[in-house]
């Protein structure tokens, strides 16, 4: 083979290779065609020719695909402010399952199958569609219970809305639903007040009860030890009295042996010092008993 003749064969396969198109499972393509989207005739129609997923042929350079994502795909957008039918603010996170209805329409609108204008458009009709829905509903209806019934509304009017986009709004989700940050602090700064003076009352309370209670034990204690008192002094003012009774009764017995008991032991109480010294008259009666019985030395 010559080397014109190789360069002819390079050449068929360049061209060979180019005219194939391969779509993947989950795609579908477009061809344009000198900028013109490429139709078929059916019925006297004119209808955009969407190629499904396999091997098909296309005019080399003159042809070009554009492969659109069938699946559905998820649009999850940033947090938006919408106003309830109370005029109260609210900062709503939600998210999208959507995919491609018509892709003839989708490619016209979308300005070539442009995701990112797909994404824009159909959050502007989502976003529209759910101020729409929030507008209608208070705050107590739209976290008491009914943002399924919200989520369903949305849901059917972005359906609707989206039709003109060629595409088909499979589920609409809100995610989570928050006051804005300004009115969010101010609101826990308020709850936060309020729980701060309640629980400086129940302190206030405690301590009252502390208080009383502290007071009735210390009354109480006060009482007791007050009762055991009086039943000890009574108890030994009847022992002093038994006591007094008894050296009364032993004293009347016998008041001379009374008398000389005392003594020894007044003796043995002042005399047990080795040291002691004790300055007293001879006559005085301490020392009666240290004389003989008859008063002599």
């Amino acid at each position: 083979m010559g080397r014109i003749g190789l360069i002819v064969l390079v050449v068929i396969l360049g061209v060979g290779y180019s005219s194939l198109m391969v779509v993947h499972e989950g795609e579908r393509a477009i061809v344009s065609r000198f900028g013109k989207v490429a139709k078929d005739v059916v019925d006297g129609q004119e209808i955009t020719r969407v190629f499904a997923p396999g091997l098909h042929f296309k005019l080399p350079v003159i042809d070009k695909p554009r492969y659109l994502d069938a699946r559905i795909q998820t649009l999850d957008g940033a947090a938006d402010r919408f106003v309830t039918s109370e005029k109260k603010d609210l900062m709503v996170d939600s998210y999208v399952k959507w995919r491609i209805k018509d892709f003839e329409k989708y490619y016209l609108s979308t300005n070539g199958g442009v995701k990112a204008n797909a994404e824009m458009l159909l959050q502007a009709k989502i976003n529209n569609d759910l101020r729409t829905e929030f507008g209608r509903r208070t705050i107590k209806e739209i976290v008491s219970g009914k943002r399924d019934e919200l989520q369903i509304d949305a849901l059917s009017n972005a359906s609707e809305s989206a039709e003109n986009l060629g595409i088909e709004v499979v589920d609409v989700r809100v995610k989570q639903i928050n006051l804005p940050a300004n009115v969010s602090t101010s609101i826990y700064q308020r709850m936060r007040a309020e729980r701060q003076a309640v629980a400086r009352e129940h302190r206030a309370q405690g301590k009252e009860q502390a208080e009383i209670i502290r007071a009735k034990i210390d009354a109480n204690v006060t009482v007791q030890i007050a009762e055991a008192k009086r039943k000890a002094l009574t108890v030994r003012g009847e022992g002093d009295a038994k006591s007094a009774k008894i050296y009364a009764d032993a004293f009347s017995k016998d008041a001379e042996f009374y008398g000389f008991l005392r003594s020894l032991e007044a003796y043995k109480e002042s005399f047990k010092g080795s040291g002691d010294i004790m300055v007293l008259e001879p006559d005085s009666d301490f020392f009666k008993y240290m004389k003989s019985m008859d008063g002599t030395k």
